[in-house]
């Protein structure tokens, strides 16, 4: 009888080996060492502690485990592709799916749509996001105390934007996003909330932050979705021969780099301040604090067919730096001389900076890099 529990584990090892059951079945990581029992799903660790907080829903077991010839069957019977066949069958192409990276949050979010609420298994149960109109409350962090405050939000297709008001009863809002411009992308760990948002617009062609959270999570992620809707439908009319695959790249975007640098003036005699930087696309911005509503300041990073290159180091002559690794941007008009307190951070930053320039720059991209040249 000895033999039983190992020829069990070979035949789930056999399993495991089907096409789609190598990687985790919720958000794509390599070799998935757990399965849910009850959804016949292989997943890793991080989803399955995921899949832990809803036990009516799913029962997790490791692979490692001695499993019984039952157990076996009812993972053999399903299997990942076979599960996304059910759960995900209706999943709308700008609904976000997380992978391994994302927050905690939005993996949960995603489990908890699939399997708890069957949310793309009936389309109806789409409407939070999918209408094209949402309005509720968020809370906002104010641009001058830090305080969040409640907000009365509107996110409106027919319109083009986003906007929020100030007063309950206010006719005109405090801000108006057009959809054009909106991103959005979660920051928990910045703004200090687990359902933490930033969202970004531009205002007239300069960056301006907003972030927002709510106590409910699926609120959030229902925010966050509508968000890529609106941008979805407005990418199909402004690029109509577009396919899904091309404009879903467009909907939102997560910084590619952020982090404190230190930084000098354009004579490069000042002395470096310690400014919190985000790099997004090829808008490099720095702020005083990272929660700050406006830049200090952007740098436009074109491409070296441009004659933008980046440099580890600083020229010799440089004085008043407290970090040691440098970074210098050349652009066809000025270097940006930059400071990183660790050589990892360092070597990130050029990475980051290195990705942009090696990409060719797009049409569109020539007239915001002409708007930078003649910011006075």
């Amino acid at each position: 009888m000895a033999e039983e529990p190992e020829g069990n584990n070979r035949l789930l090892q056999d399993v495991l080996a089907r096409p789609g059951n190598g990687t985790c079945a919720d958000c794509g990581n390599p070799e998935p060492e757990w399965a849910s029992l009850t959804l016949g799903v292989f997943v890793c660790q991080a989803c399955s502690l995921l899949h832990r907080s809803i036990p009516h829903i799913s029962r997790v077991k490791s692979v490692q485990e001695t499993w019984d010839a039952s157990e076996v069957e009812l993972v053999s019977a399903t299997g990942n592709n076979a599960a996304k066949a059910k759960y995900e069958q209706k999943v709308p192409a700008f609904y976000y799916r997380p992978t391994h990276t994302d927050c905690k949050m939005l993996r949960e979010q995603w489990i908890r749509a699939k399997y708890e609420r069957n949310e793309f298994e009936f389309i109806e149960k789409q409407e939070p996001y999918s209408a094209g109109y949402r309005e509720g409350f968020l809370w906002k962090r104010g641009r001058d105390n830090g305080q969040f405050l409640s907000r009365k939000f509107i996110l409106s297709e027919r319109e083009g934007a986003l906007k929020y008001f100030n007063k309950q009863d206010a006719r005109d809002p405090k801000a108006m996003m057009k959809i054009e411009t909106l991103n959005a992308t979660f920051q928990p760990a910045k703004i200090g909330n687990p359902c933490g948002l930033q969202i970004t617009y531009l205002k007239d062609n300069s960056t301006r932050n907003i972030f927002v959270y709510h106590s409910d999570a699926k609120e959030m992620v229902d925010w966050f979705n509508a968000i890529r809707a609106a941008r979805f439908h407005y990418l199909q009319v402004a690029f109509p021969g577009a396919s899904d695959e091309e404009l879903v790249p467009k909907l939102t975007r997560n910084f590619m780099k952020e982090g404190f640098m230190e930084k000098t003036g354009p004579k490069h005699t000042e002395g470096f301040k310690k400014r919190w930087f985000t790099m997004d696309d090829r808008r490099l911005m720095y702020f005083k604090d990272p929660l700050d509503a406006y830049a200090r300041g952007e740098v436009f990073i074109g491409s070296k067919e441009n004659s933008y290159t980046v440099l580890s180091g600083l020229p010799p002559t440089t004085q008043g730096h407290h970090w040691s690794h440098g970074i210098t941007i050349v652009t066809p008009d000025r270097k940006f001389l930059f400071a990183c307190e660790t050589e990892a951070e360092q070597r990130d930053w050029i990475s980051a900076f290195q990705r942009v320039i090696n990409r060719p720059m797009r049409p569109q991209e020539y007239a915001v890099e002409a708007h930078f040249k003649h910011k006075p």
